[in-house]
C-alpha cells in the first residue's frame, strides 16, 4: 500500500516542504478511507441505503449474490482505475487513487467488527449522518489530490468525450444505480438514497471549499473617492475601484469591490447608504479571503475559517 506513496515520492527530487505537503497528503487520503469505511460500515449496509455510484453497486451486488461488498467495489473500480489513468491523470492519479481504493475497498471486507452495525433504526437519521461523513471522507480525499474512482471517474472521461455536462452525466450514472436500489430494497430505501447523496455533496463542498464566512461587497457610485475613505474609515479595510459607465444613462461611474466578515456586513452597508444614498450596492457571499492589505499596508489577518462537487465514493 505504502508502495504508492514511495513511487510518488521517487518520481522526482522532492524537497524537504514537498515532502511533508506529500505526508499530510496521505495522511487526509488515510482518515478519508477510513471516514467511508465507517459510513459503509455504519449507515449504508446494514440498512440497504446508499448515494448511488459504486458504494451503491456494491450493496446491490451484497444483496443479490451474498458477495462481499468491499470486492465488489475493487472489481468494478479496477477498470476505472485504468481508464482514469489512461484519459485524465497519469501517476499522480493512478497512485493517490489505488492508495485509496485499496484503503476503502478492502477496509469495508477486512474490517467488519470494528465499527458498530446499528447505531440507530431511524431511517433518516441513518441518510443524513451517512451523508454527512461519508462527505467529509470523501472531501479529504478531494482535498488531498485523490478520488475513490467509482463515477466521477467514469463522468469526467464522458465529459471530455461527449460534451455533456458532469453534472448530468452524475444524474444518469447515480440514478440507475439508486433505481437498481429501488428495485433490490424497496423504493423507501431509494429516497433515502437521495437524502443521503445531496447531504454528501453539501459536506464534500463544505470540506473543499468551507463555510460562507466572507462577504464581498461591490458598489456602483458616483462618488467612489468619498465612498473609498468612508469605507477606509469605517472598516479599516483595502478597496479596489475600477471606472466604469451605465448603459442607460450613459454617464461615468465608479465600481468600488472589498470584503468584509459576516458580522460586518450590515455595518459596511449602513456607512455606505448613509455616505452615499444614490449609490447601487450588491453583498455575495464568498468562502475564503486570503492575503490583501489593510489601510496601513500591513498584511490583513486570515479570518478564521473552517475547513468545508463529488458523488458518493
Amino acid at each position: 500500500m505504502f508502495a504508492n506513496l514511495t513511487a510518488e515520492v521517487l518520481m522526482r527530487r522532492p524537497t524537504r516542504p514537498q515532502i511533508l505537503k506529500l505526508l499530510t497528503d496521505y495522511a487526509l487520503l488515510t482518515v478519508g478511507a477510513i471516514a467511508l469505511i465507517y459510513a459503509y460500515r455504519t449507515f449504508m449496509l446494514p440498512f440497504g441505503i446508499a448515494g448511488g455510484g459504486v458504494s451503491g453497486f456494491g450493496l446491490v451486488v451484497n444483496e443479490w449474490t451474498g458477495f462481499p461488498p468491499g470486492m465488489a467495489m475493487l472489481i468494478a473500480n479496477l477498470p476505472v482505475l485504468v481508464l482514469g489513468y489512461l484519459r485524465l491523470g497519469g501517476m499522480r492519479f493512478l497512485t493517490r487513487t489505488a492508495f485509496v481504493i485499496a484503503i476503502y475497498n478492502i477496509g469495508v471486507d477486512a474490517l467488519p467488527d470494528i465499527f458498530p452495525d446499528r447505531i440507530s433504526d431511524d431511517l433518516l437519521l441513518i441518510a443524513l449522518f451517512g451523508g454527512v461523513v461519508s462527505g467529509l471522507g470523501g472531501g479529504l480525499i478531494y482535498r488531498a489530490g485523490g478520488t475513490g474512482a467509482g463515477s466521477g471517474v467514469i463522468s469526467r472521461v464522458v465529459q471530455l468525450r461527449t460534451g455533456l455536462p458532469v453534472s448530468q452525466i452524475y444524474l444518469m450514472i447515480d440514478g440507475s444505480i439508486l433505481i437498481l436500489q429501488g428495485l433490490t430494497f424497496g423504493w423507501e430505501k431509494a429516497l433515502y438514497g437521495v437524502i443521503l447523496l445531496f447531504v454528501n455533496g453539501l459536506a464534500v463542498d463544505y470540506v473543499l471549499e468551507g463555510p460562507s464566512v466572507v462577504r464581498t461587497v461591490t458598489v456602483v457610485t458616483e462618488q467612489p473617492d468619498m465612498l473609498a475613505d468612508t469605507v477606509f474609515a469605517t472598516m479599516n479595510v483595502g478597496v479596489t475601484g475600477w471606472k466604469a459607465t451605465g448603459m442607460y444613462t450613459d454617464r461615468e461611474r465608479g465600481i468600488l469591490f472589498c470584503t468584509v466578515s459576516r458580522s460586518e456586513a450590515n455595518r459596511l452597508v449602513e456607512a455606505i447608504r448613509a455616505a452615499d444614498p444614490s449609490s447601487f450596492a450588491v453583498i455575495g457571499n464568498a468562502h475564503q479571503r486570503r492575503g490583501g492589505l489593510i489601510r496601513s499596508g500591513a498584511p490583513m489577518p486570515e479570518p478564521e475559517l473552517t475547513s468545508s462537487e463529488a458523488p458518493v465514493i
